[in-house]
């Protein structure tokens, strides 16, 4: 006998076969964060579960757990419905939401819930497709920021991490995955104390737009920090998604450089 369904709004991150007919899949939801959940019968030709399983679309699941198994990681969906998202992500884009999803899988433990990060994943999708590539990296970078501080790993951006002192609006600043804010050192990728202190405010308010607009200042330095910090506690030097980009870039010549997260 299973406990009640429960429904949420959820993304599929990735999906596995699992029998001739079934799927498992990863799934980010607002309420429960990321969960793990068998579709049993998706695979199949008429299956009302299988047209709304597309990743980077919102859907509503409804999920269950079987009462005597009250420990299993893995739960039953029973429904998703199709809940309204962004367009179909297509080439440079496909591959950049793969990389959003990628930094999930890997960084989320699963079962603890992140409604805010859940906005941010879905307020960034549609920025993905956008015409101007400065949007889409600086919507890459603002939801970077909030991943690292949602899960823990970003500390104080408007003050020296050591110290606690306030950083100077008008010097150059660096955040080290090992030693937070500090002053920078020369040809290191810096930012400056203004960008740092927006960014800060940005995220005390929960504003995404906010948060997007100050990253747009410092793209470079900042895609650089952010890529050094995710390398360092993802514990590898290159994600699976930057692979397959940069090999479909060497082998087709088709995708540009904004498909670089």
């Amino acid at each position: 006998m299973a406990r009640a369904a429960a429904s949420s709004a959820a993304y599929v991150l990735h999906r596995y076969d699992w029998s001739e007919t079934s799927l498992i899949l990863d799934l980010f939801t607002r309420d429960q964060g990321r969960i793990t959940v068998v579709a049993k019968g998706a695979k199949r030709p008429y299956s009302q579960l299988r047209p709304a399983l597309l990743p980077f679309q919102r859907i509503l699941a409804s999920v269950s757990k079987p009462s005597r198994d009250e420990t299993s990681d893995i739960v039953t969906l029973r429904s998703a419905e199709w809940a309204g998202g962004a367009p179909m992500l297509a080439g440079a884009a496909l591959f950049t939401g793969f990389y959003l999803n990628e930094l999930l899988m890997k960084l989320l433990a699963r079962g603890d819930p992140h409604a805010l990060l859940f906005d941010a994943y879905a307020a960034t999708l549609p920025a993905l497709a956008a015409a101007d590539d400065t949007l889409t990296q600086a919507a890459l970078r603002a939801f970077e920021i909030v991943l690292l501080r949602e899960i823990g790993l970003l500390p104080q951006l408007d003050q020296f991490t050591a110290t606690l002192v306030p950083v100077e609006p008008s010097r150059w600043h660096a955040l080290r995955p090992e030693l937070g804010i500090v002053d920078s050192a020369p040809g290191e990728p810096g930012l400056s104390g203004a960008v740092l202190g927006r960014m800060q405010a940005a995220l005390d308010d929960g504003d995404m737009a906010d948060l997007q607009a100050a990253c747009v200042d410092s793209l470079g330095p900042l895609k650089a920090t952010l890529r050094a910090l995710l390398h360092y506690h993802l514990g590898t030097p290159r994600l699976r998604t930057r692979e397959v980009m940069i090999d479909a870039q060497q082998l087709m010549g088709l995708l540009p450089d904004r498909a670089r997260p």
